[in-house]
């Protein structure tokens, strides 16, 4: 219009709709394409994905003063995924499960061995920040690895994405037309009863079908597995926006126009996948 700016269209929040979109395609496809037809590429993005993470939340544990051994647990992070699906897939003398239990030990002791050569100010405070990134990142995210190497380790994997999606979608739909009741105001205000109520209601339904012609399981499998892991993801999803409050940041990063950080994309999903993996561990074996 005459006399006005040009204005690029944004949401609510204030974001480049566009743009967010176009991300989320370029975020989405080489990920379905490496979990369908390229298991390694898959499990190459996950490293990635998860070391970048552990650098944005190192970056917001900076800000409270907080100083983690950044190196050794983003090398942490990528070796204990890759190698653990390598040692599934290769006959490597030890299983999946012992390498990543390892792998956590080993990047603990580089961590604190790294920490010791900057001296005794703020050694526990350091420690602490370097403990909550590995118990954040590599032992969380080496679910992912774990899954994939279970028996239609691709087809488990795809249910707890569809379940967390699922989720997150009926949670926002119901919250949007019935939410009355705030579930967590000073963390996220946005969240209601209802809306966590309606995703944990959609969530069941897509496990349940997911169970039953993804993994040719017993259906009601799909109940305790949409239940429980679209309430980890919930609670991923608080954990990290509390992280983001305290210390004062809108986005964990600027690195993914139009979603902020990379770990902003992570958040459900990460704390989602132990759970799944258990539920599906003792229900389908593996």
């Amino acid at each position: 219009m005459t006399g006005q700016a040009a204005t690029t269209p944004a949401s609510k929040a204030g974001r480049d709709l566009p743009v967010a979109i176009g991300v989320g395609i370029a975020l989405f496809v080489p990920f379905a394409v490496g979990l369908i037809w390229f298991p390694w590429l898959f499990i190459l993005l996950v490293a990635v994905a998860l070391t970048a993470a552990a650098v944005e939340v190192h970056g917001a544990l900076l800000r409270t003063g907080m100083r983690a051994e950044i190196v050794p647990i983003a090398i942490g992070t990528a070796v204990s995924v890759v190698g653990g699906y390598l040692a599934a897939v290769t006959e490597l003398r030890v299983t999946p499960t012992a390498f990543v239990i390892i792998c956590l030990g080993a990047t603990m002791i580089a961590a604190l061995g790294a920490r010791l050569l900057r001296g005794r100010e703020g050694f526990i405070r350091d420690i602490a920040a370097s403990s909550l990134l590995i118990a954040y990142m590599p032992m969380l995210g080496m679910f992912v690895p774990l899954l994939m190497t279970a028996p239609a380790g691709q087809l488990r994997v795809l249910t707890v994405i569809v379940i967390v999606i699922a989720a997150d979608t009926g949670a926002y739909a119901v919250g949007s037309l019935l939410g009355r009741h705030k579930l967590a105001p000073e963390i996220s205000p946005g969240k209601t009863w209802e809306g966590l109520a309606g995703g944990v209601t959609v969530a069941t339904g897509f496990a349940v079908a997911a169970v039953a012609f993804l993994l040719d399981g017993p259906w009601w499998v799909g109940i305790p597995l949409g239940i429980l892991v679209s309430l980890a993801a919930t609670i991923g999803d608080l954990v990290e926006s509390l992280i983001k409050r305290d210390a004062g940041l809108k986005d964990m990063s600027n690195f993914l126009p139009g979603h902020g950080g990379v770990m902003d994309r992570l958040d459900s999903m990460l704390v989602a996948f132990p759970m799944g993996w258990l539920v599906l561990h003792l229900a389908l074996g593996g």
